[in-house]
C-alpha cells in the first residue's frame, strides 16, 4: 500500500525496549518492545500492527497486551502534529517520548490521513540464541548485532512477518539485515556465525483512519476508557 512509515515509539512496561523495523546503532534490551508504523503515509518509523479485531489471545493462550488505544494514540499524535494542536494527553499505557522526524521518509501530509492505516506491534519474549539459524520464518522476529568492517557495533531487526512476506529463507533474511545494518563487504558463512541473534514474537494490530475516527467518537464521553479527543474539526 505505498509507503510505509511510523511515527511513535512506546514501550509498554519496564521490561520493554524500543524496537524498530529499521536499523538502530545501539541497543535493545532483552525483553519486549512496542513498535508502530503507518502505511501509505509517513514520518518516523517504528511500531508495526495487523488486525486482530476482538483482541484475541496470543500464541500460547495468553491475553494480548496490544490494543486499539495504542493505534489511536499514534493517530492522535500525528493529527495534532499536522494540524498544529497541543500534543494529546498521555495515554494510560506506559509511553516513552515519541518522535516525529525520520530523514529516511518524506513528511506526511494532511491529505494522506484518510488513506492511512496505523499498525502497532508489541514485541515480546526476547530470547538470545547461540545459532543464527535458530528461529522460524513467519513466527519469530529477529534482531542481529554484529561488528562491521570498521570495528563498530551495529544492530538491525525485522518483525516476524517481514521474511515471510518477502519469501526469504533464513540466510536471505540474515544477509538482508546485514546490508540494512550497513555491512558492505562480501558476506561469508564464517561471518554469519559471528552474529549475535535475538529472536522474539510480536502482537500486532492495525487500525484504519476511519476506524480511528469511529473509535474516538464512540469513546469520547466515556470517562476512564479513553483520553479526551483533541479539538479536531471533525467533532465540532
Amino acid at each position: 500500500m505505498g509507503r510505509k512509515r511510523g511515527f511513535a515509539e512506546a514501550p509498554v512496561d519496564s521490561k520493554m525496549a524500543a524496537g524498530c523495523c529499521g536499523v538502530k546503532k545501539q541497543k535493545l534490551s532483552s525483553c519486549s518492545s512496542s513498535s508502530t508504523s503507518s502505511n501509505n503515509s509517513n514520518e518516523n518509523h517504528c511500531k508495526d500492527v495487523t488486525r486482530t479485531n476482538g483482541f484475541s489471545g496470543c500464541p500460547g493462550g495468553r491475553n494480548m497486551v496490544v490494543n486499539s488505544e495504542m493505534c489511536c494514540f499514534c493517530f492522535d499524535v500525528l493529527y495534532c502534529h499536522l494540524y498544529g494542536y497541543q500534543p494529546p494527553r498521555s495515554p494510560r499505557f506506559t509511553n516513552d517520548p515519541y518522535a516525529l522526524k525520520d530523514s529516511r521518509f518524506p513528511p506526511m501530509t494532511r491529505e494522506e490521513l484518510p488513506r492511512l492505516f496505523c499498525s502497532v506491534s508489541l514485541l515480546t519474549n526476547f530470547e538470545d540464541v547461540g545459532d543464527y539459524l535458530d528461529w522460524e520464518v513467519g513466527v519469530h522476529g529477529i534482531r542481529i548485532e554484529f561488528i562491521n568492517e570498521k570495528g563498530s557495533k551495529r544492530t538491525a531487526t525485522y518483525l516476524p512477518e517481514v521474511a515471510k512476506e518477502q519469501g526469504w529463507d533464513h540466510i536471505q533474511t540474515i544477509d538482508s539485515l546485514l546490508r540494512k545494518g550497513g555491512y558492505k563487504p562480501p558476506i561469508t558463512n564464517d561471518f554469519r556465525k559471528t552474529i549475535k541473534l535475538t529472536r522474539y514474537h510480536s502482537e500486532k494490530m492495525t487500525l484504519s483512519y476511519s476506524e480511528y475516527l469511529a473509535h474516538r467518537q464512540h469513546h469520547h464521553y466515556q470517562n476512564g476508557i479513553a483520553h479526551p479527543l483533541p479539538p479536531y474539526n471533525h467533532y465540532s
